[in-house]
């Protein structure tokens, strides 16, 4: 009988598998919507009762993918993914995370070990996408694909708030620690498909602002009404997640939003959405929902914002004098793993720039910060170029989103959950095709003038 089973698990494995890591090789769009379909319901199926390494997986789809665009690139070269200021910052901070392998300060090399791979490898699909998403067709079926996930996961929210959790899902929170951090007010926080309330407010907060900027381009009025429904619906669902963190997103980047596409209808809007914010805000509530969204744009009467700012001002000495920090994955699973003894080992960064910081030190951090400087200037520099008005629309969503998440960096860990660690690449490259997408027709266009 156990034989059995053995020979039946090894010839899935060569029935399906074997074809599958072909596929993902030849055919290399194929294997980018499987990433992306992957990087968005992982967490999804971690929490039901299987064991299986799905995280090894998503790495293995990467390196098959990365694979396929070596031989691509030999066949039929294209070193124009690597020649753009996002490649070269692209290249610098991933070869930075490489030398904090010698970082003399680094309590454990093992703790490096196992962080560098997603940092370096999730990296590495920004030149994947850039290569390979060469049509606007395949833009818009990577479009269409991301709001259909995301409209499952806001679905899968409404039904968590309103029929409550399934007994696999309250199995895995059903312990403690995660009832102290879910259970807020008599409330539970819902996390929809992803790992924590966190990682779900803020992909709805990215999936609203995808919606917002696809609005400006040249849809149908039909098409404009759907997309504001969905935005609608993915602000709705974020509030279940009680993440205060999140709420002040939409409202912030909207400002960046009015600046970006100033002309007095959208002045107009601002001000009206700006009324009702600040009603809602002062607005007396007896509801928990509303009271947490409320105390989002009160910090100073936060308890848990107040011991943030605390930590980071007794870590501040350690940063300055540090400057590579205390080494990639010293802090929390991977320092409390590999050196649990070490003084990072507890300190909760609570923080993706902190994070970056206290392991990478304030070096590391400069870094980062130019990176980020260089995505946003790049988006705003090619949104302004772009002519296509679908492709500005385009540019425009990838924008917000890229600044709602820097924002959302500071008080959260923001681009190290699945699936933003895997979609904040997707959306570099977007920033890139996009331009480029119009620069060739535009090309084409002139050609087509000169020689009728």
């Amino acid at each position: 009988m156990k034989f059995g089973i053995i020979a039946g698990i090894l010839c899935l494995i060569v029935i399906i598998g074997v074809p599958g890591v072909l596929a993902l090789i030849a055919f290399p769009k194929f294997g980018i919507m499987t990433l992306l379909t992957g990087a968005y319901l992982i967490m999804f199926f971690y929490r039901f009762p299987i064991n299986f390494p799905l995280g090894t997986l998503m790495d293995g789809i990467v390196l098959l993918l990365l694979i396929g665009f070596i031989f691509s690139q030999k066949s039929k070269p294209d070193y124009s993914v690597f020649q753009s200021p996002l490649s070269y910052v692209i290249f610098i901070w991933i070869s930075y995370n490489l030398l904090e392998a010698i970082n003399p300060s680094a309590a454990s090399r093992l703790s490096w070990l196992y962080a560098i791979r997603p940092v370096a490898l999730f990296m590495v699909t920004y030149f994947i996408f850039t290569y390979y998403i060469n049509h606007i067709k395949f833009v818009r079926l990577v479009i269409k694909l991301w709001l259909g996930l995301s409209l499952f996961a806001a679905l899968f929210a409404f039904k968590q708030e309103y029929i409550g959790f399934f007994d696999y899902e309250f199995a895995t929170i059903n312990n403690p620690q995660q009832i102290s951090l879910l259970f807020i007010g008599g409330v539970w926080r819902k996390f929809s498909i992803f790992s924590d309330p966190v990682a779900f407010s803020y992909n709805m907060v990215v999936s609203t602002l995808l919606c917002i900027g696809l609005i400006t381009g040249p849809l149908k009025m039909w098409k404009k009404l759907l997309l504001g429904g969905f935005a609608l619906m993915f602000i709705w669902a974020m509030l279940f997640s009680g993440t205060r963190g999140a709420y002040v997103l939409i409202p912030a980047t909207l400002i960046l939003f009015s600046i970006l596409k100033y002309n007095k209808k959208v002045l107009a809007g601002m001000i009206v959405m700006a009324i009702m914010m600040v009603g809602v805000i002062f607005m007396p509530t007896g509801n928990n929902t509303l009271i947490r969204f409320q105390s989002a744009f009160k910090p100073s009467n936060d308890a848990s914002y107040n011991l943030r700012k605390y930590n980071q001002k007794r870590i501040q000495p350690f940063i300055i004098s540090h400057p590579m920090g205390g080494g990639l994955g010293a802090t929390e699973v991977f320092g409390k793993r590999f050196a649990p003894n070490s003084y990072l080992a507890n300190f909760p960064p609570d923080s993706g720039y902190i994070r970056v910081a206290v392991e990478l030190g304030w070096l590391g951090l400069f870094i980062f910060c130019c990176f980020m400087f260089t995505a946003l200037k790049t988006g705003i520099v090619n949104y302004y170029a772009i002519k296509n008005p679908e492709l500005k629309s385009y540019c425009l969503s990838m924008v917000l989103i890229v600044f709602a998440l820097n924002v959302g960096n500071f008080p959260q860990e923001a681009l190290v959950q699945f699936p933003v660690s895997i979609y904040f690449y997707l959306v570099l490259a977007l920033i890139t095709i996009t331009r480029r997408l119009d620069d060739k027709a535009k090309v084409d266009n002139e050609a087509i003038l000169t020689n009728p």
